[in-house]
């Protein structure tokens, strides 16, 4: 079997999906990341507040909530 890299990481940390440490939805890995953005996947807390800050300090945090897909 080829040994595949993960195509998922930490936008912030570069904390690979699957990787020990990362935080998922309801703690299973099968509901996906528990924190994401608009520019991808975070690991935790920590990073997805690191993430929110950094935003805030360029001006692109997003001004309007995302559309309804439904």
């Amino acid at each position: 079997m080829l040994a595949r890299s993960d195509a998922y990481r930490c936008i912030e940390c570069g904390l690979p999906y699957r990787a020990a440490g990362f935080s998922y939805h309801r703690g299973k890995i099968e509901d996906g990341a528990a924190y994401w953005s608009d520019r991808g996947i975070l690991c935790s807390p920590q990073c997805s507040l690191a993430h929110h800050c950094k935003r805030q300090a360029e001006g692109t945090l997003p001004q309007t909530p995302a559309p309804d897909p439904f």
